[in-house]
């Protein structure tokens, strides 16, 4: 009789094993997503309902009533470093991401607690460590499934995008790399800069419109140190001289990033090249 009990309590644990097994798809599925901006590392963790034939805004998410901005867990961000949104400071860190949704525009709020399953039980005003305006556009097609963006990228910000029906709400947030390129190219200089440090300094200086007569001395130093220059370097270094007024050593410097993009058959470089010297008056 025991053994008999025995084998049939072995059954129903392997029963409730592979029921405990089984997986099915989640109706509003975690996603994250990560970038790079500037210098900066940014995460975005959150989850994804669909409309499914719903009215979202003013109907299934209130107007005038806080959001967390998805589903499930409240949507979580992450910054590597302090960044700047409507002028004021945000901590590095990690934050939940809630939104009061109106028709014009929503209040995004940064909180400090983001561990929630959804909204907090109490909401505590001294944990928003930011809150910002986000102007609200009109889609032209429906957005079915909530999402979140990083996009409009630069060297010095992005925005965060929300996206759901036909609404789209964003927030810039300003990074801080220029003062750490400074710092890193004032403390390279100081010490004993390669070929390679030149080149990344002088690009910088000019991408970023800085000192255009320093990036020049620096792209002159890093090419003449450098025993082959790549096409693409004498491109930047033509660029550089034009933007300079020295008109005749960016033609020269990019006739010979003509003759090496050419030679790796490089159509893109080709083009740039020949479209400048065009504009130039040496074609």
């Amino acid at each position: 009789m025991k053994k008999y009990l025995m084998l049939g309590l072995m059954a129903l644990a392997m029963t409730f094993s592979v029921q405990a097994q089984l997986k099915t798809p989640q109706p509003s599925p975690l996603s994250k997503i990560e970038q790079v901006v500037g210098l900066t590392d940014v995460s975005i963790e959150y989850s994804r309902p669909n409309m499914r034939g719903r009215e979202v805004f003013g109907n299934l998410v209130p107007y005038g009533k806080t959001w967390r901005t998805g589903a499930n867990a409240n949507t979580k961000v992450t910054f590597s470093d302090d960044v700047v949104i409507d002028g004021k400071t945000l901590k590095s860190g990690t934050y939940a991401i809630y939104t009061v949704p109106n028709k014009s525009s929503w209040d995004v709020m940064f909180y400090t607690d983001s561990n929630n399953s959804g909204l907090p039980k109490t909401w505590d005003d001294s944990k928003v460590a930011l809150k910002a305006k986000a102007q609200v556009y009109p889609m032209p097609v429906d957005i079915e499934t909530f999402t979140i963006t990083l996009d409009d990228l630069t060297s010095d910000s992005a925005v965060i995008g929300m996206l759901w029906g036909k609404v789209y709400a964003g927030v810039k947030f300003v990074v801080p790399t220029d003062k750490t390129v400074m710092k890193n190219i004032d403390a390279t200089m100081k010490g004993n800069p390669t070929a390679n440090d030149y080149y990344a300094s002088a690009v910088y200086y000019y991408e970023s419109g800085k000192d255009i007569k320093q990036a020049q001395t620096w792209i002159d130093k890093s090419i003449e140190m450098t025993e082959t220059p790549a096409f693409w370097q004498l491109r930047k270094q033509a660029l550089i001289h034009a933007k300079t007024g020295d008109k005749a050593g960016a033609i020269e410097t990019a006739k010979k990033s003509l003759a090496g993009a050419e030679a790796a058959g490089n159509a893109d470089y080709i083009k740039m090249n020949t479209d400048s010297l065009k504009e130039w008056g040496a074609l």
